[in-house]
């Protein structure tokens, strides 16, 4: 197997793995009402709060590794340029979101440990300063928006590579363009939204994944092709003087 035919199998891989985790992140987080002292501690002493919030970190690092193989299935068509884009803005969104998840995850977790030991300070105010500091949720919010700007360039390089099916990255482009909005409605509709990620990135996972299966690359194929033809005419037209 080629190691371009590799990667792109990887890379898809990693992208249905991430959809898992997507989908895992808000179906296994802690619902409780985190604007009340004993929901907020019962959330987030919780394993589960611990383990969601991984999920989600792991997806993200995931997506980053997908979109590299993306770009790298698509060398050489007309969406490089557009695919290379999307590798870039996720990257960097990724690395932008994932130190407020981490915060998020452990920090709030040995926070509200200590609270739930008897300790008496606010868990609310100091939760609220770990989640809303203006250098995090700055960093947060920005790392967001460049994901949902990766998830479209993706998008809109997979529509037009002709290579997959046009649509397999408008659902996880959709995705991560609601991402930062979720985040403001209740654990329902969160829920859904960790589906319609997890379904859009495991569609475009095994896309990539048939593309690595059905073809040497996309780029060889046709080359092949031509060269069988030209060497075809050359024996046609001997064949023919000796008549």
């Amino acid at each position: 197997m080629s190691p371009t035919r590799t990667r792109t199998r990887s890379g898809g891989i990693a992208l249905a793995a991430a959809g898992v985790l997507f989908v895992l992140y808000p179906a296994t987080r802690p619902w409780h009402d985190e604007a009340t002292r004993a929901g907020a501690a019962a959330s987030m002493t919780s394993t589960w709060w611990v383990a969601a919030h991984l999920f989600a970190m792991l997806g993200f690092v995931l997506v980053g590794l997908g979109v590299l193989a993306l770009w790298q299935a698509l060398t050489g068509t007309r969406s490089e340029g557009t695919a290379f884009a999307a590798v870039l803005t996720a990257w960097i969104g990724v690395g932008l979101t994932l130190p407020y998840y981490g915060a998020e995850d452990f920090g709030l977790q040995a926070i509200a440990g200590r609270a739930a030991s008897g300790n008496e300070f606010d868990l609310l105010a100091t939760v609220n300063d770990v989640r809303y500091h203006p250098a995090a949720i700055t960093s947060f919010g920005i790392g967001l928006v460049l994901l949902a700007a990766a998830g479209t360039l993706a998008a809109v390089a997979v529509w037009r590579c002709g290579l997959l099916p046009p649509a397999a990255g408008v659902p996880a482009a959709a995705g991560f363009v609601l991402f930062l909005p979720q985040f403001f409605t209740g654990p329902a509709i969160r829920i859904g939204h960790g589906v319609l990620l997890g379904a859009g990135l495991l569609w475009l996972g095994l896309a990539l994944t048939r593309l690595a299966n059905s073809s040497t690359t996309s780029r060889t194929a046709p080359r092949a092709i031509g060269l069988r033809s030209r060497q075809q005419v050359p024996d046609s037209g001997v064949r023919l003087q000796s008549r």
